[in-house]
């Protein structure tokens, strides 16, 4: 249960500091220790799998892209944050609290009760991988099929963009 909570912590505080740094390639190294911090959770839920795609996909392949444009476009160049912006910090404070004021009351008035308690024993009777690729495969292979074209035409317009620019 400790690790739980140490990771869930390593997690929040990662997603918080995604949001709070300044600079974008901190906050995408935050983002990279947060969706390894999930991944851990995921292995407490007894799912290795979906832990494994976590970090070879999203902390992993995903995150180098994003860190690799990141750098193409120059985040260490300071930018001043003028006059008319600076309202921009106010109004993400207002909403924060008033997502806060409004989630608050919510949460204290959920009933626990409806919760699983045991969430892994569920999960682990249920062959997870099998089900995930049976359900990709026969309920959503067009959806699948679709993203997959997808990627491929943003993959050849970034090569595309990429031969231009050299």
């Amino acid at each position: 249960m400790m690790l739980f909570y140490l990771l869930g912590t390593i997690a929040l505080a990662a997603a918080v500091n995604v949001v709070a740094q300044r600079r974008v390639f901190y906050s995408a190294l935050f983002l990279i220790i947060c969706l390894c911090a999930l991944s851990g959770l995921y292995m407490l839920l007894q799912a290795p799998f979906i832990a494994a795609v976590q970090v070879i996909v999203y902390a992993g392949a995903i995150m180098v892209l994003f860190l690799f444009v990141i750098m193409l476009l120059d985040p260490f160049s300071a930018v001043p944050l003028s006059e008319k912006k600076r309202y921009l910090g106010y109004l993400g404070i207002a909403m924060g609290t008033a997502t806060l004021v409004l989630l608050v009351p919510f949460l204290l008035s959920y009933d626990l009760s409806r919760v699983p308690r045991n969430v892994t024993g569920m999960a682990a009777g249920t062959g997870i991988t099998r089900r995930i690729g049976e359900t990709i495969f026969k309920e959503y292979l067009l959806p699948f099929e679709v993203t997959s074209v997808l990627i491929l035409i943003a993959i050849i317009g970034a090569v595309i963009l990429g031969k231009k620019k050299i």
